[in-house]
This record gives structure tokens, C-alpha cells and sequence, in this order.
């Protein structure tokens, strides 16, 4: 009969500082850190019996292939248990719940991921250089157990919990990038440490890893199949037939998208997942994270690339299904950060918007108004105001790292923003090169046809640098679209903006291309806003 009988509801609290590290650390100095251990030698103090109920009960469903049963374990009961337990404190150490799940070394590699992640989220200004690197060799043992084998392991995890490995693997990486640039704050102990390790957490290891999963469940050839209509199994081989290894290798091609995006690298960050297809719902959609993930993420690339009308079009995809279910994630653990990316991409829109004007969704419009201090900054923007793109891109933005290690012999520097300073020099020199496109934009509105000497003098400019404006004013607007295609790289060139011109015999003809919607257009758009609701 399972130990884990008592409901979470009726686990009695207790204050997370009922449970110190120094409470540990006094038992390890008595009893000795590597000594064997049987559930009667572990203190209730460090693993109370509900948590050691809980992690049995966990074990056994996950040995058995509960799948559901895991899903909550993962979803709520784990959660629970932190909240009541372990809120401002680490879960215990891996080798103190060893008894309680039969030293099962794949668990306890799975509960040290969970340990670290739960570290790095509630103690990441405080997490050390040790814990940095016991982290990563966790991730090397954990991987290694699932690729180096010549038989699928034979688990099966809910895919939000491997959608969380994945992207836990690339945040820590990210969040390690950063802490060793910045070295300011170092002791020269940590600086030697780290000039000693190149290994850890190495830019190239991390992308083998995410290379290798995708190679071992043979994903992209599944993925060909299935947009050919054809049985995904047919190629799948032994290891990508199995849940396991088929939705890690689909999530790591998500987390290359991130990670090259924070490299920097875009157009190869569209180039790993030119197999998913982002036009029907694919396996991305099983994880909201992961859903939101991918089209942010290929929204900002496609900024980065100039493609403002691309990004429109995705960003505005995920924002109305955030839109659409938000109510639905209230009560979840993760509403406040779902809360705080819709905003970042609310303001994404904004940025893409002011280069790009174009017609949005109304509801999307409508949400836009009521971010704070956006409909203001867009209009310093639209003025030319560098400092307010400056600020947008940086709430936008992604947190870029380095992927080569700083200098360490230069022990008093600190490097973490050098990459995304870089990125914004990059994007502030394409601003920059269209600096009066907003200003000439609105110019033109006004008229159908106007004499250049006339827009010059309103842009107090001879006619020569006003033919050079214009110019850069229709290279500007044309730009990259996908209009359809396997691959997110492919685009046709066009106006993608809402006013076209040309120029005769120094004359200038204005169009103004915007499309008015039809009374059905708007009609079928408001049925398909309300059967969304009722769903």
C-alpha cells in the first residue's frame, strides 16, 4: 500500500526556516556526508514524513508509468510541498531522499534537476560557484543516461516536465554566462575556478547536447513525414517511436531557437526549426511555455532580420492565445510570469508597429492602449527619439550572452552586458539609417501627389538629400515576407507597410495601400472572437 495517503490540503504548515542549510550542514559534520543511509538514520527535521511519503509515492508512479499520476506529482503535489516546506529553503540534498526511493540513480538525477531548478528560482542572486557547476554535471549525468544507451530508458514523463528540463538546461547556461562576465564581484579563489573549468557549462557542450537528443529521436525526420501526410513511425527508429526521447528531441529544437537567439546567430535560429510548421498546432502547443516560447522568440529573430511584418504576425498569434487563455492559467503557479510576457510582447508589437505600420487585431489593439506609457513612447518613436528605442529593445529583448568566457586577467571588469549592448548598436545603427522615414511617412499621408521641392522644403532639405530620404524610404519599407513555404526563411519582397509611392517628373504619387475590411470581414471575425470565448 503507498505511504503517501494523507491529503495536501490537510499537510500541516511549516515556516521554511524550521529548516536551515546550517541544520544539514551540523548533521553532515556528526554523521558524515557519504556514509550509506536508511530512511531511520534521516531526521524528520531535514526530510519531514510527508515529503518522504511524497517522494516514494513519486518513485513508484514514475517505475510504473503513471503518467498522469507523475503529471500531478510534477504539477501540483510537488508544488504544494514547496510552498508549505520549502518556500525560502532548498529541498533536501539528493543522497538524504535516497532511502526513501530505493537509490534509484535516474530518480535521484531527475529530483537534483528539480533541486537546483527550485535553487536557482527561489535563492539565484546566492546560488555559488559549486552549486553552478554540481548543476551541470547533473545535466552531463542525466543526459548521458538517456543518449548513451543502446535501448530507450523505459520511462515516460509528462511533457511539460521534459519541456522544463530543456528549458531550465538553456536558462542555466544563459544564467552562467552572465555570472562569469561579471567579475567584479569575484574572490580570486572563484576567478581561478573558473579559469580552470572551461568545460562547464561551454557553449559547444550545451549545443551538443541539444544536437544530440534531436539526432537520437530523429525528430526533423519525423516532422518531414508528418507534413507529407505520411506515418511519423516509418523513420522513427527504436528511440524516436518512444514519448520520451520523441518530445525531447522536439523541445531541444526549441531551445536552439533560444539559444541562438541569445548568441545572436537569427538566421540560424529559424533554420533549426524550419521543420516545425507554426501555421497548424503542432506538439508545441501540448505546453503553453513552450508555445509562448517559440513564437517570441521567432517574433524577435524576425525584427532582428528586419521582417517586421513577419514578426507582426507571430507575435500577434501567441499574444491572442495568452489573450484567449489567460483566465484559464489565473489560479497557476506560472500566471505572474504569463502576465509579465505578455506585456514584453505587447511591447514588441509596438516597437514592430512604429517601423511597420500595419492594421492589427482589434483585440490586440485594444490591450495595447493600456500598457502603461507605451502609446507615449511610440510616439517619441515615430519623432525619431533614439533613447525610446533604446528602452523598448532593452524591455524586449532577450538577455544576450557571450558564448567565448571574458578576459579573467582582467579581475575588476565586468562584461555581462557587452553582448547586449552589441545587439542594440546593431539595431540602433538600422534606426538610425531610417531616421526620417516616420517623419517623411507622415508627410506623405497628406497628399496623393506633391512636388519634391515642396516635401523638401517641409523636411527643410535640398531636393537632392530629399530624393536620398525617399529612397531610403521605399528600401526601408520593402522588406522580407513569408507568404508561404516550408521554411521560415522563405519571403517575398514587398511594400509591408500601409502607404506606397513612386516618383515621376519630380512628382511624387502617394497610395495608400491599407486595406479597409468588408461589413463580413468584421462580421466573421467578431463570430470567430465569441466562439473563442465560449471555448
Amino acid at each position: 500500500m503507498s505511504r503517501y495517503t494523507q491529503p495536501m490540503d490537510e499537510l500541516a504548515a511549516v515556516d521554511a526556516s524550521a529548516l536551515p542549510d546550517l541544520q544539514q550542514q551540523a548533521y553532515f559534520e556528526q554523521y558524515g556526508e557519504q556514509q550509506p543511509l536508511t530512511a531511520e538514520d534521516v531526521p524528520s527535521y531535514l526530510v519531514p514524513d510527508q515529503v518522504a511519503d511524497f517522494l516514494g509515492f513519486f518513485y513508484r508512479q514514475i517505475t510504473q508509468g503513471n503518467v498522469g499520476e507523475v503529471a500531478q506529482c510534477y504539477d501540483h503535489r510537488f508544488k504544494q510541498l514547496t510552498e508549505r516546506y520549502f518556500k525560502d529553503a532548498p529541498w533536501p540534498e539528493a543522497h538524504l531522499v535516497a532511502p526513501f526511493v530505493n537509490n534509484d540513480s535516474l530518480f535521484l538525477t531527475l529530483y537534483k534537476e528539480l533541486y537546483f531548478r527550485h535553487m536557482y528560482t527561489t535563492q539565484s542572486k546566492t546560488v555559488t560557484i559549486e552549486q553552478r557547476f554540481e548543476s551541470y554535471e547533473n545535466y552531463c549525468e542525466l543526459f548521458n543516461q538517456l543518449i548513451d544507451t543502446e535501448e530507450p530508458v523505459a520511462i515516460e514523463l509528462p511533457n511539460k516536465w521534459l519541456w522544463d528540463i530543456v528549458d531550465e538546461f538553456v536558462y542555466q547556461f544563459q544564467a552562467f554566462s552572465q555570472y562569469r562576465a561579471k567579475l567584479s564581484d569575484k574572490t580570486p579563489e572563484e576567478i581561478d575556478l573558473l579559469r580552470s573549468s572551461p568545460q562547464i557549462w561551454n557553449v559547444h557542450i550545451v549545443l551538443n547536447v541539444l544536437h544530440s537528443l534531436i539526432n537520437k529521436s530523429n525528430v526533423n525526420e519525423q516532422l518531414v513525414e508528418i507534413s507529407r501526410g505520411e506515418d511519423p513511425l516509418d523513420v522513427a527508429g527504436v528511440f524516436g517511436a518512444h514519448p520520451l526521447y520523441r518530445m525531447l528531441g522536439y523541445f531541444s529544437l526549441v531551445g536552439l531557437l533560444r539559444l541562438q537567439c541569445l548568441l545572436g546567430d537569427y538566421y540560424e535560429a529559424l533554420t533549426v526549426i524550419e521543420n516545425i510548421d507554426l501555421h497548424k498546432k503542432g506538439w508545441y502547443s501540448t505546453v503553453p511555455s513552450c508555445y509562448v516560447t517559440l513564437y517570441y522568440h521567432v517574433g524577435f529573430a524576425y525584427i532582428m532580420m528586419r521582417r517586421y511584418a513577419d514578426a507582426i504576425r507571430n507575435v500577434s498569434t501567441v499574444l491572442l492565445y495568452i489573450l484567449r487563455t489567460q483566465n484559464y492559467h489565473q489560479r497557476s503557479s506560472g500566471y505572474d510570469q504569463l502576465i509579465r510576457k505578455k506585456e514584453q510582447l505587447l511591447s514588441l508589437v509596438a516597437l514592430c508597429l512604429t517601423l511597420c505600420p500595419q492594421r492589427v487585431d482589434d483585440t490586440i489593439a485594444d490591450h495595447l492602449a493600456k500598457v502603461e506609457g507605451v502609446s507615449e513612447r511610440m510616439m517619441r518613436m515615430q519623432s525619431g527619439d533614439l533613447q525610446a528605442f533604446t528602452e523598448l529593445f532593452k524591455k524586449v529583448a532577450p538577455k544576450f550572452v557571450s558564448p567565448a568566457p571574458p578576459n579573467y586577467n582582467v579581475a575588476t571588469g565586468d562584461f555581462q552586458n557587452d553582448a547586449t549592448d552589441l545587439q542594440l548598436k546593431l539595431f540602433l545603427r538600422e534606426i538610425d539609417q531610417q531616421s526620417l522615414v516616420p517623419t517623411v511617412r507622415g508627410y506623405l499621408r497628406l497628399y496623393t501627389t506633391m512636388s519634391i521641392e515642396k516635401l523638401a522644403s517641409f523636411l527643410n532639405l535640398d531636393r537632392e538629400e530629399c530624393r536620398i530620404h525617399l529612397h531610403a524610404y521605399k528600401h526601408k519599407s520593402t522588406q522580407g515576407v513569408w507568404t508561404g513555404g516550408d521554411s521560415l526563411l522563405e519571403a517575398t519582397q514587398q511594400a509591408a507597410g500601409d502607404l506606397d509611392f513612386y516618383v515621376r517628373d519630380n512628382m511624387v504619387h502617394i497610395a495608400d495601400v491599407k486595406v479597409i475590411r468588408g461589413h463580413s470581414e468584421y462580421m466573421i471575425h467578431q463570430i470567430n472572437k465569441m466562439t473563442a470565448k465560449r471555448e
